[in-house]
């Protein structure tokens, strides 16, 4: 039979125990940021361009709350106490579509699919390939998309784009965040610049004719 701890001992522990549950730092909560006013004017202004966007797919290891950051060749760090406010995904197809509305002058950007329906000029889709903190102190973002007809099925163009770009404040989650909103910008800039560049197409009922 083991000898009983006196009273004492056992108030000491049970304090000990509880401060050190104490200690466990609270988590942070992060949302991707969307261009703004101050990032300079948009390409195309006043324009009546309608875009869907989607499907957009990320990889496995990407779909989870935390932040997730490649620290030494083929090795994730995921972060506990570091996530994202929702999900990656949606967050990612928000501020996509900000950007877009901003950067092409229109309010007609539909992320797909959607119980929202109206004719639409091209719809977008996408695979990221990557969109974490590099070993480098950077941020990147790996893509592959495609730009189709709507109405004709048709593939107008297609891209694979990478974007990195460096953290102002290495280790730092807020700056990591910051330049993965960057990433997303560039790419944001890049889609823009080709769908002003592509003709308007027909309508259905046109195409019909």
């Amino acid at each position: 039979m083991s000898p009983r701890l006196p009273w004492r001992t056992l108030v000491v522990l049970a304090v000990l125990n509880l401060g050190g549950c104490a200690t466990t730092p609270p988590s942070s909560f992060y949302l991707l940021s969307a261009l703004s006013a101050t990032d300079g004017p948009p390409i195309r202004a006043d324009s009546e361009l309608a875009i869907g966007l989607g499907p957009v797919s990320f990889p496995v290891f990407l779909d989870r709350p935390q932040i997730v950051t490649q620290t030494a060749g083929n090795r994730l760090a995921v972060d506990e106490f570091h996530r994202w406010g929702g999900t990656l995904q949606d967050d990612f197809m928000r501020v996509w579509s900000e950007n877009l509305a901003r950067l092409l002058g229109t309010s007609r950007i539909l992320i797909l699919p959607s119980e929202v329906r109206y004719p639409l000029d091209v719809r977008i889709a996408a695979e990221v390939l990557a969109f974490q903190g590099t070993v480098d102190a950077g941020a990147l973002l790996k893509v592959r998309w495609v730009v189709l007809d709507p109405n004709l099925d048709q593939v107008l163009a297609v891209r694979e784009s990478r974007y990195q770009r460096p953290l102002a404040a290495p280790g730092d989650e807020n700056a990591l965040i910051g330049a993965l909103s960057a990433t997303l910008a560039d790419f944001s800039q890049e889609v823009a610049t080709l769908v002003q560049t592509l003709p308007k197409s027909a309508p259905e009922s046109d195409q019909a004719q």
